[in-house]
């Protein structure tokens, strides 16, 4: 990772809205993988009337790589911060400011200079958290549902409604997990197996009804380390899935994508409540009681779970995954109240 003065300084005036002249820095890893890296970047900034000012941005670089039917997610956070969805996100509801994007076609490669937001985030996210965030995505994703915003047309690069289904299918073609929820040596209490098989078997109808549901603006990677709160404000990162998907597909991953075991039937019973009244603020929502959050979350995680056990590490990696099965089982049959 190279930064040069000359970019750091331009981005530290545009956060700042001071010329800076110089600054000095160093780096801190806050995650990453084989196809991007998230840093820290802190420092001393110096304007030019010689006021020095401490900061803290983030530098995300991001390279090419491949998501399965769905070719252009690489570089989606990159097109959506150059477009105009910045201006439909509230004071409650927003992402981080971009101060500088810049794309190198010759590498593919991306590097974004965000806003540091440092909030609370991951398992340390309160009941009462998790039940603003669902609330302030509902009455997001439910204002652009109702005043469909012109920005909207203009957003090329968005994953597709049916990216879900086709994912699902994918993992439902794969023997290796297909197979063993249906074979004699498959470990599952027989419930949680008949509830994984029943999906399959119902899918048909189970995707006709979803296909009712209001098509919504989704973040689609809605979970807890996605997610930061800040002084009553949630804040999203991570925006290459996002696209076309239906009313629920985000709670879906609220509730289910690594979560607090021991609070998960708690939060279904608050955020999805809090989800439709957001909603429901803007635009008309269905009714509460036909929510298809349980079937989206076997959709959306089912077969992710079956895998993550046969591929755990260790035994600890196995019971979280088959415990959280058994906390769907459960949500599925736990009344929502509106």
């Amino acid at each position: 990772m190279k930064i040069t003065i000359e970019t750091l300084t331009y981005v530290l005036s545009q956060q700042f809205k001071k010329e800076i002249i110089s600054a000095d820095f160093t780096t801190k890893s806050l995650q990453g993988g084989t196809v991007g890296n998230v840093n820290l970047v802190t420092g001393t900034a110096e304007t030019s009337d010689g006021e020095r000012l401490p900061y803290h941005v983030v530098l995300k670089i991001q390279k090419k790589w491949e998501r399965y039917s769905d070719p252009g997610s690489w570089r989606r956070e990159y097109d959506l911060y150059a477009s105009d969805l910045g201006a439909t996100f509230t004071d409650k509801f927003r992402w981080p400011e971009c101060y500088h994007a810049e794309m190198n076609d010759g590498q593919n490669e991306y590097q974004l200079w965000l806003e540091f937001i440092d909030g609370v985030s991951g398992l340390d996210l309160t009941g009462d958290m998790y039940e603003q965030a669902a609330l302030e995505l509902g009455r997001y994703q439910g204002k652009l549902y109702a005043e469909q915003p012109a920005v909207l047309e203009h957003l090329t690069n968005l994953s597709r409604a049916d990216l879900m289904k086709n994912t699902y299918l994918h993992y439902r073609s794969w023997p290796l997990v297909y197979n063993y929820i249906r074979s004699e040596d498959c470990e599952f209490p027989q419930h949680v197996r008949q509830m994984l098989i029943d999906i399959d078997e119902h899918s048909e109808d189970i995707f006709a009804r979803i296909e009712q549901l209001p098509l919504v603006l989704c973040h689609r990677d809605f979970w807890i380390t996605n997610i930061i709160y800040d002084g009553g404000t949630i804040a999203l990162i991570d925006w290459d899935t996002s696209g076309w998907g239906y009313l629920g597909e985000d709670i879906a991953s609220l509730l289910a994508d690594e979560v607090d075991l021991d609070h998960m039937i708690e939060y279904y019973q608050r955020c999805i409540p809090a989800y439709y009244r957001g909603f429901a603020e803007y635009a008309d929502a269905p009714s509460i009681a036909d929510h298809c959050v349980c079937e989206l979350i076997l959709i959306i995680f089912g077969y992710r779970l079956v895998e993550g056990y046969l591929h755990a590490k260790d035994e600890d990696g196995k019971v979280l995954n088959l415990q959280t099965l058994q906390k769907i089982y459960e949500m599925k049959n736990t009344p929502v109240l509106s």
